[in-house]
């Protein structure tokens, strides 16, 4: 072994199970300190008992505010709370995440599919800590949901602990997180980015009007504020909280533009329709709700936001789309937008919830409706776009534009230059009677020195560029495709016209000619066939 090494050249792999287990403890062990930093200076900053007497109680506070960081709902004498702030997740997935990264740098990860062994390394004892402590912060008054610990825990960890280690093995290797898109099939990666673009815009529409609400309500929370008095402490622990239920905020903003709206208690509603709520607690946050009667006029323009998602939704599904027929185009557009419905439905049913008993059993929004009324709304947008823009891509070309001619395709001459160059065809040879790709076979003396292969000397930034270049080049090959697509489609169109006007022409008794078929045939030149078999 070499003295000038590094630790990381030199030392010994780890086995991936037990270094799952101790980055699981670690993150947990840290978020529970976390916790209870936080809970300790709010004991300190309250009035209490003397320090013995409350540490049980402390200690047990804190490891079930760690619980609801995981989502884990509880049960109380007077009935259930599952209303539990989503923005709490935030502080174990970041810790999972490191952790991650760890674990990939200490362990040896062949392969990138090899990935959900170091998930599961870390997201099964990191489940078991969560279920054992789900039991230990049990009390005659507070009783958290075992099962619930158990499958939250190991859905967290797995997909923030895999995200980790898939990250560090992406830097480690110069992997881009294109590439990773480009190995999916074609129409998966398509309504993949539409429902992406559209669950954001429509995110991004429930962060703008719940921004605004609270800004028009801002001298309604700075009163609740002050009535509470809660010190320069307390100040702090009760602006964390209300971040922490920020993103539910949000989601409830989403769903009043969708149009579903959502309760707070048991018979109200805050919709576009109207405002019928009653008592509501002393919370800062809750200022942004309307007053009881009809909606705010400015916020029926919200209504407009899931259009405009499905519109730009349907757009880049069918753009990052192979060509497809224009019935089809329609169907794939609605795809998207249903794909975008469970995905808010999901949402929905996460950031409501119960708050005890009687009146607030009820918060939130319900989750078939917003998943109905957004795949309806962000479906049906998309579809038309889509069909528009399928219909846009395949056009005529635009005026002022060259066309090809008729027996002359446009290919790419060589990799390194991408310059465009006509290929003769045969003049016998039909041109538009379906769809072709004409791809030119390079020689093997013709590529580059490492464009085949990487060469095990380049370091992490020239691969990186390696990867872009790649990248353009299959961007302009696939632009070059539906270039050719769309002239044979056009010539396509051009010939069945002539043929309906040849056969009105003739009247209806002429029998029509018989088409010709023509076959093509290539031939390789004798000194480029190679004599030895392949194996």
């Amino acid at each position: 072994m070499s003295k000038t090494g590094t630790a990381a050249d030199t030392a010994e792999p780890r086995p991936i199970y037990s270094t799952g287990g101790i980055a699981a403890a670690s993150a947990a062990g840290i978020g529970v300190a976390v916790i209870v930093t936080f809970t300790m200076v709010g004991w300190v900053a309250a009035p209490h008992d003397t320090f013995g007497e409350d540490i049980a109680d402390l200690l047990r506070g804190a490891v079930l505010a760690w619980l609801v960081g995981h989502h884990v709902s509880f049960a109380i004498p007077e009935g259930q709370i599952s209303l539990l702030p989503m923005g709490l997740v935030l502080l174990p997935g970041l810790l999972l995440y490191r952790f991650g990264r760890w674990l990939a740098r200490n362990c040896e990860i062949g392969r990138l599919r090899h990935v959900y062994r170091a998930a599961l390394a870390i997201a099964g004892p990191y489940a078991a800590i969560a279920g054992t402590l789900a039991l230990l912060a049990r009390t005659d008054v507070v009783e958290p949901s075992m099962p619930r610990a158990l499958l939250m825990g190991f859905v967290i960890a797995f997909i923030s602990g895999g995200a980790g280690v898939l990250r560090q093995l992406m830097r480690d290797k110069g992997v881009a997180a294109g590439d990773l898109l480009a190995l999916m099939p074609d129409r998966t990666r398509s309504l993949m980015v539409g429902m992406l673009v559209s669950a954001g815009t429509l995110l991004a529409g429930g962060v703008v009007l719940f921004l605004a609400a609270l800004a028009f309500s801002l001298p309604d929370a700075i009163a609740i504020t002050r009535s509470l008095a809660p010190g320069v402490v307390g100040g702090a622990l009760l602006l964390i909280v209300q971040l922490a239920y920020l993103p539910n905020a949000v989601i409830f903003a989403v769903c009043y533009s969708l149009g579903p709206g959502f309760a707070l208690g048991a018979e109200t509603v805050v919709a576009p329709t109207g405002v019928s709520v009653g008592a509501l607690p002393a919370l800062p946050l809750l200022a942004a709700v309307p007053a009881n009667g009809a909606a705010p006029v400015l916020s029926l323009a919200a209504l407009a936001v899931p259009f405009l998602a499905g519109t730009i939704g349907g757009v880049l599904t069918q753009r990052s789309a192979p060509d497809v027929v224009s019935e089809a185009a329609p169907l794939w557009g609605f795809v998207c937008g249903v794909t975008t419905g469970i995905l808010y439905a999901a949402l929905a049913g996460v950031a409501g919830g119960s708050l005890g008993a009687q009146r607030m059993t009820e918060v939130g929004p319900s989750a078939w409706q917003v998943g109905l009324v957004a795949a309806l709304e962000v479906g049906v947008a998309a579809a038309v776009a889509a069909w528009i823009a399928n219909w846009w891509y395949t056009r005529e070309p635009r005026r002022g534009g060259e066309a090809a001619p008729r027996n002359e395709v446009s290919v790419p001459e060589k990799a390194s230059d991408r310059a465009p160059v006509a290929v003769e065809l045969p003049p016998d040879v039909p041109v538009g009677k379906g769809l072709a790709t004409v791809t030119p076979l390079r020689a093997r003396e013709d590529y580059e020195p490492g464009e085949g292969a990487e060469p095990e000397e380049a370091g992490i930034a020239e691969r990186r560029a390696e990867l872009r270049r790649r990248r353009k080049a299959r961007r302009h090959d696939r632009s070059l495709e539906r270039r050719a697509r769309k002239e044979a489609r056009r010539e396509l169109r051009s010939r069945r016209r002539e043929d309906k006007g040849g056969r009105w022409r003739r009247g209806a008794s002429d029998e029509p000619s018989e088409e010709e078929m023509y076959g093509i045939t290539y031939e390789a030149a004798p000194e480029d066939v190679d004599p030895a078999p392949r194996s």
